[in-house]
Order: structure tokens, then sequence, then C-alpha cells
């Protein structure tokens, strides 16, 4: 099974979804799946690293936390990310994130990513693999 990540169809705003074989690894390429509904992810230099930590009462609710951590590091630091590292600690998720600052010139952002929604969340183990998925707003 080969970690990936990919988008799926939802009305005006963007479906992300991280499979992995473990779920760690689900919740780093549902981050992934997020950088790519903006520009192309290997676009982006890992030069600078972002810890981030979050919880919450669940998994669901734990990927919206940590999608949405990332998307206030982008517009904060006004920066995009083309790596991650997640480990996760019950309900308490430690992660890094690395990229650069934006260069429009370079990375031709497509959307801006404004947050992650409750709508077509799903965290689950799956034949094998673990599926993180959620609706973006862009």
């Amino acid at each position: 099974m080969n970690a990936r990540w990919e988008h799926f169809s939802h009305e005006a705003d963007m479906g992300v979804r991280g499979v992995g074989a473990t779920l760690s690894e689900a919740f780093e390429q549902a981050a992934l799946a997020m950088t790519g509904a903006v520009t192309d992810p290997q676009s982006v230099e890992p030069r600078e690293e972002v810890a981030i930590e979050c919880e919450a009462p669940d998994r669901e609710l734990l990927l919206v936390e940590w999608l949405n951590a990332l998307v206030y590091e982008m517009a904060v630091r006004k920066m995009l990310f083309s790596r991650f590292e997640v480990q996760l600690d019950g309900n308490r998720l430690h992660g890094r994130a690395w990229g650069e600052r934006v260069e429009p010139a370079r990375h031709h952002p497509a959307v801006e990513v404004k947050g992650a929604t409750y709508t077509a969340l799903r965290v689950a183990e799956e034949g094998g693999e673990w599926i993180a998925q959620t609706v973006v707003d862009v």
C-alpha cells in the first residue's frame, strides 16, 4: 500500500482525502492534499519548520483541528507547506510542517483555503489502510 493524497468533488468547495498505512500517515497526506488544493506541493521547498499541537474529543474533530491549525499558520506566516509529520497520542496531535513563504510567481496559488469543515468528515480504517477526509472551504 502506498500513501497518497487526492481530491474529491464537492460543489463549490474542495474535498481533501489522505490515505496511509497508519492514522498519522493519513493525517499527513490529508494536509498534503490541502496544499495540493492551493498549488503543486512539489513546487514548495521544505525550508522552514513549524510545530503544531492540537487536541480534540475524537479522531474526526482532531483532523479538522489539525487542518485548521495549518490554515492558520499558512495565513499568519504567509507560507505553504509540503512536508508533514504527525504523532498521535490518543486525541492529542503533535505535528510538524515544513514549507516556505508564498512566492506567487513561482507557486501560482489557485485558491486560498479558509478552513476545514465538518462536511464529509471521515476518519476510518478500511481494507488495511487509514482514510482521513473532509471538505475545505476555498
